[in-house]
């Protein structure tokens, strides 16, 4: 059995485990093809569990991913609660997902929005943000390094996202991001339909950066332009989820 993913390319952390799932060597049909983990978008809910199953299996996971039911914004679910609490009947909700003991496999679905992957760098606490514009304008990234506040230095992983010539928005969103940070005008690009190309990821560095992450790390790929690779909400509409996952291994005797 396997899965295609992509391993974060970040300084090694002891205990640190994290990945970031492809769309291919799933059961999904057309227009999920094939290795789809969202239980959200009109896949067959049978595919959805083998594919989930096969993702737990391939990489050995201690847990069944907490799945969360996204929204755009900033709230931070508590894994550990979480998992102490038993079996989750339902996705809790938020786009933040911190965990400091072994254990929860904290989990974001994309499909052109940004996952970010943290890390205490002292191997304490790990997490994970759904970071869309909405989320990135509202302060996900912030809410995030505040949750793993006494953690001590953090280093941060940008996973693959649109990229900025495939992303298009209009001035009400840039203005948005230049009102909190003027220097966030160096994100957008003008079009010649009187728009502007956004940049996901250089929003988000300058975010965290400001946020005391200066170890910032970063996949290029771009989720519209790569569709052998990535599912992309904005190219295709109806499609698949990618997951971008990050756990705490138990210490080994």
């Amino acid at each position: 059995m396997k899965t295609h993913t992509v391993s974060p390319q970040w300084p090694a952390v002891a205990g640190v485990r994290a990945l970031f799932t492809l769309r291919s060597d799933g059961v999904s049909r057309v227009p999920y093809e094939s290795f789809n983990l969202g239980a959200h978008v009109g896949d067959d809910p049978e595919a959805v569990r083998r594919n989930r199953s096969q993702l737990v299996q391939a990489h050995h996971l201690p847990h069944e991913p907490l799945w969360l039911e996204q929204l755009h914004g900033i709230q931070v679910v508590d894994a550990d609660q979480a998992l102490l609490r038993g079996v989750v009947q339902a996705p809790p909700r938020g786009d933040v997902a911190v965990s400091r003991q072994p254990g929860p496999v904290l989990a974001v679905l994309v499909a052109d929005c940004l996952p970010v992957l943290f890390a205490a760098l002292d191997g304490s606490a790990v997490a994970v943000a759904h970071a869309g514009w909405r989320g990135l304008a509202a302060g996900v990234l912030e809410a995030t390094v505040a949750a793993l506040a006494g953690h001590g230095a953090l280093q941060a992983w940008l996973g693959p996202a649109i990229s900025g010539p495939h992303f298009e928005v209009g001035a009400e969103v840039r203005k948005v991001f230049t009102a909190h940070d003027p220097a966030a005008a160096t994100a957008f690009t003008a079009n010649a339909r009187g728009r502007w190309q956004c940049d996901l990821q250089t929003l988000a560095r300058a975010r965290l950066a400001a946020a005391g992450v200066s170890s910032i790390h970063a996949d290029t790929g771009c989720t519209y332009a790569e569709p052998q690779r990535f599912y992309s909400y904005r190219r295709d509409g109806i499609t698949g989820r990618m997951a971008a996952l990050i756990w705490l291994e138990a210490a080994q005797c």
